[in-house]
Formats: C-alpha cells, sequence, structure tokens
C-alpha cells in the first residue's frame, strides 16, 4: 500500500425526506444568502425545487437562482451564475441536481473570486485558490461530485470539456434522499451506474501496485451495483436499491476507494485515460450522455492495456466476477482476462447502455477532432496504468467503432 493522504470533508444527510431539512442546516452553519443552481426540468416537475425553496424560507435564507443549466454543463452558465453571485453577495452556493449542475455550482464558486474569465482555470492558467462554500442536493447519483473534488466543464466555442480539481470545492453538507431518484428513466439509472463503475476502475488500475483493504472496498461497491442496478431499473420506486445505488456513487468518487493507489500522497489515485477519451465524445456532441460514453470507451481501453499488468486485470476478474485462469499459461490469463472484460460490457448492455460508437451518430472520420482536443486536454503522452499516446488513443478509438 503506497503512502497517502485521505480528505473528506463533506457532511452526507442521507435519508427519505433530508430535502426538507436544508434550510436548518443552512441557517445552523450560518449562511444567509444562497445561489440556487439547477437545471429545471425534472427538479421542478417533480416538485423537488419547490420543497428545497420552502425549506430556505422557512429558515429565513435568502435566496437568489440560476436555472438553465444543461448536461455537459457550458462555461457560459458559469459566467452567468458568477454574475448573479457578485451582484447579490452571496455566501453560497446551493445546487439542486446531478453533476452537471453540482460541478456548475463548483466552477461558479470558485470564478467568483477570479478576475479573469473563469475558464482560465480549465486552461491551466489560474490554480483554485479560494472559493465559496457548497451544499446540495443531489437529484441524479452518477457523478459523485456531492462528495468529490472534481470539477468538469464544457466550453462549446472550441469543442473542449476540462477538468480541474481542489478539495476547497468539496461540499460543507451534501443531502443524499433516494426517493427523489424514483423517477428517473432507466437510461439515466444505467448511465449513472456506468460512471459510478468508472469512476471506481480508474483506481482500480492506476498503474501503482495494490492495497488489499482498498480493492476489496472498490471491487465490493462493483458487485452491489451489478447486483442492484437491475432491480432498480426494474422496480423504479424500490427504496433499497436506489439507497444503496446513490450511496455507492459517492463511495465510488469521494477518494475512498483510490486509497493507497496513489502515485504520490496527495494526488488523485489513477490515470484517468477511460475518462479523457470519453470527454473528447461529450465534448463533441454535448446530447451523448458521460456515462453512456465510458460504456464504451473503457472496455475499448481496457483491452489495449490489460496486457502491461496482466495481475492487476486477474484480480479484478476475480474479486468481481469470481473468473480465474484454468491454469497459468498465457492463454488461459488471456481468456480470464477477456472474459472479466466482456462480463463488464455485457453487464453495461444488459442496462441499456451502447457497446459501440456508432450507436451515437458518431463516424470514424471524427476522431481526428477527438484527438486534437484530447491533445489541448491531455498532452501527446497521458495516463497511469499505461502511458497512452495520440496514436495509441486512436487505435482505441478505432476500435470502440
Amino acid at each position: 500500500m503506497n503512502d497517502f493522504e485521505f480528505y473528506s470533508p463533506t457532511r452526507f444527510v442521507f435519508g427519505r425526506g433530508v430535502t426538507d431539512a436544508v434550510g436548518q442546516h443552512v441557517a445552523e452553519l450560518g449562511y444567509k444568502r444562497a445561489l440556487l443552481v439547477y437545471g429545471g426540468g425534472s427538479v421542478v416537475r417533480t416538485g423537488t425545487l419547490a420543497r428545497v425553496k420552502e425549506s430556505l424560507a422557512k429558515a429565513g435564507i435568502e435566496f437568489v437562482e440560476l436555472s438553465g443549466v444543461r448536461p455537459n454543463p457550458e462555461v457560459a452558465s458559469v459566467r452567468e451564475g458568477i454574475a448573479v453571485a457578485r451582484e447579490n453577495d452571496v455566501d453560497l452556493v446551493l445546487p439542486v441536481g446531478g453533476g452537471s449542475t453540482i460541478d456548475c455550482a463548483k466552477a461558479i464558486a470558485f470564478g467568483v473570486f477570479h478576475d479573469g474569465d473563469v475558464w482560465d482555470f480549465f486552461a491551466k492558467k489560474a490554480v483554485i485558490e479560494q472559493a465559496l462554500p457548497l451544499m446540495c442536493v443531489l437529484t441524479i447519483p452518477a457523478a459523485g461530485s456531492e462528495g468529490s473534488s472534481s470539477c468538469v466543464i464544457s466550453n462549446d466555442s472550441i469543442d473542449a470539456k476540462f477538468g480541474v480539481n481542489s478539495d476547497l470545492i468539496r461540499p460543507k453538507v451534501s443531502f443524499l434522499d433516494p426517493e427523489l431518484t424514483f423517477t428517473l428513466p432507466a437510461y439515466q439509472t444505467a448511465a449513472g451506474v456506468t460512471d459510478m463503475i468508472a469512476h471506481i476502475c480508474e483506481r482500480f488500475f492506476s498503474g501503482t501496485g495494490s492495497s488489499e483493504v482498498t480493492d476489496n472496498i472498490a471491487t465490493g461497491i462493483i458487485r452491489t451495483l451489478i447486483n442492484q442496478a437491475p432491480v432498480a431499473i426494474a422496480e423504479p420506486e424500490n427504496y433499497e436499491a436506489r439507497a444503496n445505488i446513490m450511496w455507492s456513487g459517492t463511495l465510488a468518487h469521494n477518494d475512498l476507494a483510490g486509497c493507497g493507489l496513489n502515485a504520490v500522497p496527495t494526488s488523485r489515485a489513477g490515470g484517468w485515460e477511460s475518462h479523457a477519451l470519453e470527454h473528447q465524445l461529450s465534448a463533441f456532441d454535448t446530447s451523448i450522455t458521460h456515462g453512456a460514453g465510458l460504456a464504451v470507451m473503457m472496455p475499448a481501453w481496457m483491452r489495449f492495456v490489460w496486457r502491461e499488468d496482466p495481475n492487476r486485470f486477474l484480480a479484478f476478474a476475480d474479486l468481481v466476477f469470481g473468473i480465474e485462469p484454468v491454469d497459468e499459461t498465457e492463454e488461459a490469463v488471456e481468456d480470464a482476462v477477456t472474459a472479466a472484460i466482456d462480463e463488464l460490457q455485457a453487464f453495461f448492455a444488459e442496462l441499456g447502455m451502447p457497446t459501440k460508437l456508432g450507436e451515437f451518430g458518431l463516424k470514424p472520420e471524427n476522431i481526428d477532432s477527438f484527438l486534437a482536443t484530447l491533445k489541448a486536454n491531455k498532452g501527446e503522452v497521458f495516463g497511469g496504468f499505461k502511458k497512452i499516446t495520440l496514436e495509441d488513443a486512436r487505435v482505441i478509438y478505432e476500435s470502440a467503432f
């Protein structure tokens, strides 16, 4: 096990009806004026936003609003939110929604203190040194942004989707009510589960060895998701299934599943190759759901890199699927690893996820565009488990068609 630092300061308020306690918690922490950030679709239709507003009003908390945040949030919404936050002198940013809404809120929180354009942080021209506090009401378990240090924003003008990390943007309090997820469409549930598993796999395949306790935590979460996702899709109001999925999403991305797998103690474990490859897809076409893109790109990446450390993939195969090679020959090892990757992708497909990039309407001639933005984001070479060149990335993309 490698040296590591684990920091997870978020208070998680989990259970039925916790949405109605938001105002109480905001008041207890001494905040006076919040910026509500939301998309405007399901949170309005289901009444979740109204419940949050009522809770704030009862607690005497003033609030202003930023609506219309889209999936794969665009930097224009962040800029608009920064202006609203400054004009109204808010002391808290409070997103109500999924990872896109929370990420937009995070960017607003640190962008408020920057004299230049907020995209400077994503273009690596600025470093996060200060941020408004955040609290969030999670409605779509997937990205894990409710407990993570991550923030990913798109910039349509350059077809880019870049991320930043800072412990300063971990929410102070996150409200997780599984009942809010009862109305999620099956596709969105499936894409969310796929994203969670990808968050764990990025850390598991960090290229830095193993940790028995962390490996068992990580693969235990994956097994839970494999067990519970089909139940939630078949029975959308099954509370236990929804609760297990919601909590899994948080644990998948608050860094617990990577402790001891870090390259350096203060870094996040993993090279995040699958995410880097997918981000170019949903930057190119913002209608592509991130988790759905990962359902294609992560198995494609796995098939390209597994020979770099077959034993690590054998550990994954055993701990997740109970698959072991019949003997120690190279052929048996390859069969076992391939079977595990096939099982993982088959699970995604059973949930309704795509298996090929063509299912998004993408074409092989789009690869040059993917590589251009990948280079701008990650450089000529990236990755932790195996160093990936741009030509390697081309091969991976081609294999996914």
